[in-house]
């Protein structure tokens, strides 16, 4: 009986703090190995984190010494810089480079020259009322310097960029349809320009230019007399039409301006106004059709390469010696 009772119930205990033990070692082992990924885990995470991180600085540090200036650059290295950044097209970083410059050196040998060259730099970034402001500011600040008239010039093209943009350049664009007092403002500035600086480098460039502004003035003018035509203002549509011929004379718009004033004085029943100038039309402008409307012209080499041949550049400031 002991011994039955010894087989039955002594070893059972012992069978059962053993299962128990071991149940412990497992989960001894299984709390380790979990404290062990949990590590490895945390210590991946931080590696990686390090790397991401070092690889961020990395390329930021490689971007920043790539493309912007160094502010601990010396006046004539950030000066060297913006010019090597104009020459290669990249004019906001060449913006950047030359605010730099001016705001560290305001008094150094390349402030002056910074000033006029941001003018430039901003137009060409197509920042056009940045470019005039610095124009304006260049005038005031340097009113006797060799660069004033480059200031002037630069004032005058800055006021009107109406047909700077793509599709204004590339394809059709009525400019004489929209706002005009722009036109205006930049043809005024450019009279300024010449009158001041009759034998600049740029007298020639900004004649053109005016050029080009007058007809769009000119076939403004034509837009609002036919406007006044539809709605039977006779009367203001005749004043319109002898504005042009009185004072755009030698712009394209005039045929198109007497023809106006054919039919105009016809409805009215001005017959020897309207005969005469029937006259003047046929024996000046045989060839005239009144729907050929003047349009800036370009070269075949310009459209066909999206304008990157054949049209002139704006220049920038000439450097002083």
């Amino acid at each position: 009986m002991i011994h039955l009772f010894n087989l039955f119930f002594v070893k059972e205990p012992q069978n059962s703090f053993s299962v128990q033990y071991q149940y412990r070692n497992v989960e001894s082992a299984l709390q380790m190995l979990k404290h062990h990924n949990i590590n490895s885990l945390n210590r991946i995470i931080k590696s990686s984190s390090l790397l991401l991180l070092s690889s961020i600085f990395f390329f930021s540090s490689c971007s920043s010494n790539e493309e912007q200036p160094d502010e601990r650059l010396l006046e004539k290295e950030l000066y060297d810089a913006s010019q090597t950044r104009l020459k290669n097209g990249n004019y906001n970083n060449a913006i950047t480079s030359l605010e730099i410059l001016e705001r560290r050196f305001p008094f150094g040998r390349y402030a002056e020259q910074a000033q006029a060259e941001l003018i430039y730099a901003y137009y060409k970034n197509f920042e056009f009322e940045a470019s005039r402001s610095a124009a304006e500011r260049f005038i005031n600040l340097h009113p006797r310097h060799p660069h004033t008239g480059y200031a002037y010039y630069m004032k005058g093209l800055s006021a009107f960029t109406d047909d700077s943009g793509f599709f204004s350049r590339y394809f059709a664009s009525d400019l004489s349809k929209r706002d005009i007092e722009p036109a205006q403002l930049s043809f005024e500035d450019l009279s300024e320009f010449l009158t001041r600086y009759p034998e600049s480098p740029y007298v020639s460039h900004a004649l053109q230019r005016m050029i080009y502004l007058k007809n769009i003035l000119a076939q403004h003018e034509i837009y609002v007399a036919d406007f006044y035509m539809k709605r039977r203002a006779y009367i203001a549509a005749v004043g319109r039409a002898r504005y042009i011929i009185e004072h755009m004379p030698n712009t394209p718009q005039v045929p198109e301006a007497l023809s106006i004033l054919v039919k105009a004085y016809g409805i009215l029943g001005y017959e020897d106004l309207r005969q005469k100038n029937y006259q003047i039309l046929r024996t000046s402008y045989p060839d005239f059709d009144s729907e050929e409307l003047i349009k800036p012209k370009r070269s075949w080499a310009s459209r066909l390469s999206f304008g990157l041949l054949g049209d002139e550049e704006i220049p920038p400031p000439i450097k002083e010696n």
